[in-house]
């Protein structure tokens, strides 16, 4: 009865667009990016206060944002999410060579 009553928010990836799906059922991108911050911080140790983990764990995350929004071939790109969204299509701009 739990996962009758759960069927709708376990198949809620099956809205995405197919190419999506692997994507999106797999949390290897979100473990190597925990991997990564916890690596970053073990090295520094101690830190002075809770606004320098908030400004080197946010340093990370938008590197990390950074990354997957301009690497070759995109983890989600904007214009695949198109057909799941309900506003216009948008674009990034063209990386800086």
């Amino acid at each position: 009865s739990l996962m009758d009553a759960a069927e709708e928010d376990v198949l809620a990836f099956m809205d995405f667009p197919r190419e999506h799906r692997a994507k999106l059922h797999s949390t290897n991108p979100i473990e190597r990016l925990n991997g990564e911050i916890k690596r970053r911080t073990d090295v520094v140790g101690i830190f002075p206060n809770q606004a320098a983990v908030v400004r080197l764990v946010g340093a990370l995350l938008l590197e990390q944002s950074d990354e997957w929004a301009t690497q070759r071939s995109r983890y989600m790109t904007l214009e695949t999410m198109t057909a799941v969204s309900d506003t216009p299509a948008v674009s990034l701009p063209v990386a800086a060579v």
